[in-house]
């Protein structure tokens, strides 16, 4: 017998703003964020801070989409980018997926480029003003 695979156990009442009651209740909503559990989540974020490259980074961002539905956006920001708290990342609006996770995931891959801060340059040059010649 096949047994449900383990949903994310729900946040505190008033301590998240995910939405995962709400999701539950949807019929045919995509539930693959739910499948993120904490265990699932230190795993994903131990990987997110042993990033090697900026093909990696990609790797893993294309690997959120497949498999648990989030698009993560990395961008440098609008101003000069002195730290990596210049970098700016974010998420496209999704249902279910955890504010603890939304902070944790950046925070890895900050941790990532301060280790590895080719990846942060090679970030820049891809967004540059000569990067489409």
């Amino acid at each position: 017998m096949n047994s449900p695979l383990p949903l994310r156990n729900p946040c505190p009442p008033g301590a998240c703003d995910c939405q995962r009651d709400e999701l539950l209740e949807v019929p045919g909503a995509d539930t693959r964020v739910l499948l993120l559990t904490r265990n699932e989540e230190q795993r994903l974020l131990e990987r997110l801070e042993s990033l090697q490259s900026l093909e990696d980074l990609q790797r893993m961002q294309q690997r959120l989409l497949e498999q648990l539905g989030i698009r993560l956006h990395i961008e440098p920001s609008h101003g000069e980018v002195r730290s990596m708290r210049g970098i700016h990342m974010h998420f496209d609006a999704h249902p279910g997926l955890c504010r603890k996770t939304r902070q944790s995931i950046p925070a890895a891959i900050r941790r990532a480029m301060e280790k590895r801060p080719e990846i942060a340059w090679r970030l820049l040059d891809s967004n540059d003003l000569f990067s489409g010649l």
